[in-house]
């Protein structure tokens, strides 16, 4: 192995590759053309004696060394541009950098405009990319450097190199259409309480990404010996509040995410007739960008546009419960 004609755009050239799996992608993602990248290939398959990746259709598939060496190279890249960057002080408003975020349309109602907002005004060259959350183990796809951050419901069992911050908590709530014939016929008001057992005879739709068709509602109901009438699942929380603005049917959606669309589709509110504990949702990243100035900027940013939302921080104030007119 000649070490000597081995310099760091051709390392950069392979970590892209080993992400990106497409020489034309790649290149644009680096800035140079495609028949660059693949003369960088090509050096670096004479240097490191390894073909390095196998055509397969439009992708290009890693051989196992390179798949082997591709989280400890990411993590060798980022400790050699921190060491670059010294101690000069992180400046938003000069970065040029791409931020990929893992995440659902809660975030991108509650959250986004005013991340966005705010990167327009202090550091307009840092480009945010909101990705949907996926049923890829978390882990690789952090360890693959194709997301740097990740928020909502983190259910996966990650390694100990995996950072997940208590960003916030979000209370299940019932929405309803306005004109809703099951709570009309009841007489039962916007912000009031719906029976248990109008609530499980009620036709719902469920919030199920990943073609789940159970949730933490159905285990709290299951816990008092009862059931609800799921009828349909959809894969995003506003397909949600459209399916219910537009039928009799009811949905749980999280509270600040309800209260925020309810004017706009016509749906009223309501708080549910048992006990439910409220849903934790974290901040996700890997820890090699623990001190890495831009990360921790922009991170801590997201952090303080979720902590107003907080279930248990800021309730959400319901009427008092009234009997329902029979």
């Amino acid at each position: 192995m000649n070490w000597g004609t081995l310099d760091l755009n051709l390392l950069r050239v392979l970590d892209t590759m080993l992400y990106e799996r497409n020489t034309t992608r790649a290149g644009e993602r680096l800035g140079l053309s495609q028949p660059a990248v693949s003369a960088a290939l090509t050096r670096l398959r004479g240097i490191l004696g390894d073909a390095l990746f196998v055509r397969e259709g439009n992708k290009m598939v890693p051989t196992p060394f390179a798949a082997s060496i591709g989280d400890p190279l990411r993590q060798a890249l980022g400790r050699i541009e921190l060491v670059l960057a010294g101690n000069a002080p992180f400046a938003p408003a000069k970065s040029t950098r791409l931020i990929r975020m893992l995440g659902d349309d809660y975030l991108a109602e509650m959250v986004l405009p005013k991340i966005l907002t705010l990167l327009l005004e202090c550091a307009p060259g840092i480009r945010f990319q909101l990705l949907p959350t996926n049923p890829r183990p978390l882990a690789l796809q952090l360890a693959e450097d194709g997301i740097d951050l990740a928020f909502g419901i983190i259910k996966d069992a990650l390694p100990e190199w995996v950072v997940r911050v208590l960003a916030m908590h979000a209370a299940p709530t019932p929405v309803a259409s306005r004109s809703n014939r099951y709570l009309a016929r009841a007489g039962i008001e916007d912000r009031h309480m719906i029976p248990l057992d109008l609530f499980c005879e009620m036709p719902q739709v469920f919030f199920g990404p990943d073609g789940m068709l159970v949730g933490e509602e159905d285990a709290a109901l299951a816990g008092i010996g009862r059931k609800r009438n799921v009828v349909a699942t959809v894969p995003d929380f506003f397909s949600v509040a459209r399916v219910v603005a537009q039928t009799d049917l009811l949905a749980l959606l999280p509270d600040r995410f309800a209260l925020s669309v309810a004017d706009v589709l016509g749906l009223r509110i309501y708080s549910l007739p048992f006990q439910m504990p409220v849903v934790p949702l974290h901040l996700c990243w890997h820890k090699r960008h623990d001190d890495d100035p831009e990360h921790r900027w922009i991170r801590e940013l997201i952090l303080e546009q979720l902590e107003p939302l907080d279930a248990i921080r800021y309730p959400v104030s319901f009427a008092p419960a009234e009997t329902p007119r029979g």
